[in-house]
Order: structure tokens, then sequence, then C-alpha cells
């Protein structure tokens, strides 16, 4: 029971710990960490979109290549 309060971050933590990363990285900082983070997760969702499409194997179904193994 105890477990689920520790994970629970109020407004108050939050704030500190905004606070916190403020005086570490600076006010121009923060703006380009964001996008950076943006841009990586971006790339995460489009590498997973791409693995869940069904691959098409194009060797099948291109007569151009039956065609160039049969001259051998």
């Amino acid at each position: 029971m105890y477990t689920l309060t520790i994970l629970a971050l109020s407004w108050q933590h939050i704030l500190i710990v905004a606070i916190i990363l403020l005086l570490l990285f600076g006010g121009k900082k923060i703006p380009e960490l964001m996008r950076g983070m943006g841009s990586g997760i971006k790339e995460f969702k489009d590498a997973i979109k791409e693995e869940d499409k069904p691959e098409t194997k194009t060797t099948e179904n291109n007569p151009s290549n039956n065609n160039s193994n049969s001259n051998l």
C-alpha cells in the first residue's frame, strides 16, 4: 500500500523538479532538450510502426528476375 503513495507526484514535487532543472540547465537549454526528446520519441514511434508493417516480397512478383535466372 505504501509503494503506491511513493510513486504519486503532487504539483509541489513537479514544481521542485522544474526549478532544479531550470537551475541546472538554464532557460535557453531546456527548449533544446525538450525538442531533442520529442524528435527522439517521434523516431522511436516511426520505427515501431515500420516493424509492424508486413513485408512484401518483390522477388516473387518481379518477372524480370525470373527471366534473368533462365539465361544462366
